[in-house]
């Protein structure tokens, strides 16, 4: 299922970690690091829609396996080479919307900044696919991007779903327009209550995120 940004993040594998080297953002980045670690720690982990594996990098070394997924092979190429991975972490190319496809089993999933890039309307079949492919009772953590002006991106137009979007520049100068959608807390306590229990939204000021558990299989 393509969220519009396949071809975008493809193309900008290369640079696109320099988005975590804005200096306002970096007493959020280590907080949320912190908080993902201690979620997944100990945990068989499907990290989906994974990049260029920045978020990887901060709970591969506490989760007792990770299995980094992404569906462009350009930002699997840059995940592999961040670092010397420990043992248990492994590489698929997949699509985040079909992971049936992905060997082994999970107690616990992360996504990213990977919800904002769906369309409100294929929400729910998302996170239906993520609990689906987990043990009854496993974590999920996701983590995604507060609208903070004069720090993200200004939205650029509002389509008549509701969907948001944003006009992104490639180092070359490509102009690209990309889905950028920032939930509020309420809405994404609503989506994943739905989903599962024990719904925890933490509100930083440049992310959010939030922990679930799906259902115990009872």
């Amino acid at each position: 299922m393509p969220t519009g940004t396949e071809e975008y993040y493809a193309q900008r594998a290369a640079e696109y970690d320099q988005v975590y080297a804005k200096p306002e953002r970096q007493e959020d980045i280590v907080a949320v690091g912190e908080l993902v670690a201690n979620a997944l720690a100990g945990r068989a982990v499907i990290d989906i829609a994974a990049g260029t594996g920045f978020w990887t990098e901060r709970f591969a070394d506490a989760a007792r396996s990770t299995t980094v997924c992404d569906i462009n092979d350009e930002a699997l190429q840059v995940a592999r080479s961040r670092r010397a991975w420990p043992a248990g972490v492994s590489f698929a190319e997949c699509d985040a919307f079909a992971l049936d496809g992905v060997d082994g089993r999970f107690d616990a999933a992360f996504a990213g900044f990977f919800w904002s890039h769906i369309e409100l309307a294929e929400l729910d079949r998302f996170l239906a696919g993520v609990v689906r492919r987990l043990e009854p009772g496993a974590t999920v953590v996701l983590v995604d991007n507060n609208y903070v002006e004069g720090s993200s991106h200004p939205i650029s137009r509002i389509d008549d779903d509701g969907n948001s979007y944003q006009q992104r520049f490639l180092a070359d100068g490509r102009e690209w327009e990309v889905r950028k959608n920032f939930p509020s807390t309420h809405e994404v306590e609503t989506l994943l209550t739905a989903h599962g229990g024990s719904v925890v939204v933490t509100s930083l000021t440049f992310f959010w995120v939030a922990t679930f558990r799906a259902p115990d299989g009872r």
